[in-house]
């Protein structure tokens, strides 16, 4: 008798209850931060126990199973076929207990507590998201964050995400987006542009001028967004400069390069303070948004909705409504370099 049917004896598989109340939990935990993490050790760190205890858990797992669930070598650690398959069908069903019980500690021990996980593009979590987390700590001290900033669309399962900040219109029915603010997309350029370039003042002029792409994580150029006369309009202009990093592509506008299109909560203080001039005004899109967004939950862990109510209500706060805070007169290029307030270039 092979060493797996002697355990798979032992431990009663032949008793269906007992095979599944034998295979542990401890085991399935170990075996999908193994598959998570690729490596034994990192999934001790997880964990917080030794590799030794995982590799353990895990042989215990595959005794009980009678199945070898992940090719070992001394570089690498990768699932079989069978642990694929047992990696879909288990980790729900582990994420539920883990959702159980979290609730139920915090609906005995008082205060939110636990790790939040957050993701969110990195212009919006530079300028928006960071700034808020130390007022959030103070408030929320038993709550743990992690932040990173990624382009590409977050994936909620596969990369343990709890928060996302997400910009555009969201058509995900699985996932909960409420809106922060409204996404105003404006183009902008230096004064010094301004003043040996002009400004374009129709959608079509744009031609005309030195235009600053963004390549986004997928690697596609973004397209620039319009509404004229109440029709949406995507245009992608030849650029003199492409950069894949937000602050990159401020930085060139900023250094009279060309002209691009940018967020509002990027450009503000800068439109406000005379260092940036702003065009196409009466063209800016209005129905996109700068969301935040979680996975649908019938009991929202407290965690996550005091940090999903706190970024509203704080994020709402700033001043950043650039079309109706800032005042929009029809001005020669001159005149708009000289204060620094947005032109209608109608």
């Amino acid at each position: 008798m092979s060493d797996y049917a002697l355990r798979r004896s032992v431990s009663g598989a032949d008793d269906p209850f007992a095979s599944s109340f034998a295979t542990s939990y401890a085991g399935v935990v170990s075996f999908l931060a193994v598959a998570d993490e690729g490596s034994f050790a990192r999934a001790g760190d997880r964990l917080g126990i030794g590799r030794s205890s995982v590799s353990r858990n895990v042989q215990k797992l595959e005794a009980q199973l009678d199945t070898r669930l992940f090719l070992r070598t001394t570089r690498s650690t990768s699932l079989t076929r069978e642990g694929e398959l047992f990696y879909e069908n288990c980790r729900p069903g582990v994420e539920r207990i883990v959702q159980a019980l979290d609730e139920m500690r915090e609906l005995r021990s008082g205060p939110p507590r636990g790790q939040l996980r957050i993701c969110s593009a990195p212009g919006f979590g530079r300028k928006i998201v960071a700034p808020l987390l130390r007022g959030f700590h103070a408030q929320f001290p038993g709550i743990t964050l992690e932040l990173l900033l990624n382009d590409r669309p977050s994936d909620f399962t596969g990369d343990r995400i709890d928060v996302s900040f997400r910009d555009g219109r969201m058509e995900d029915s699985e996932i909960v987006a409420r809106q922060l603010i409204p996404m105003q997309m404006l183009v902008c350029a230096s004064r010094d542009y301004a003043r040996v370039h002009g400004l374009p003042r129709s959608v079509d002029e744009l031609a005309g001028h030195g235009c600053i792409n963004f390549r986004t994580a997928s690697g596609r150029v973004k397209e620039w967004e319009f509404k004229v006369d109440g029709i949406a309009q995507r245009r992608l202009p030849v650029a003199r400069h492409t950069f894949n990093d937000a602050d990159l592509m401020l930085q060139s506008v900023l250094d009279g390069q060309g002209i691009a299109q940018l967020p509002a909560y990027q450009v503000c203080d800068l439109l406000r303070d005379g260092r940036l001039v702003s065009c196409l005004a009466q063209y800016v899109p209005d129905d996109g948004g700068h969301y935040i967004c979680y996975l649908s939950r019938k009991h929202l862990p407290a965690r996550i909705r005091v940090f999903v109510d706190y970024m509203i209500e704080h994020t709402r706060r700033l001043d950043l409504d650039c079309l109706t805070t800032m005042p929009v007169q029809r001005q020669t290029v001159a005149d708009a370099c000289d204060d620094g307030r947005m032109i209608d270039a109608a």
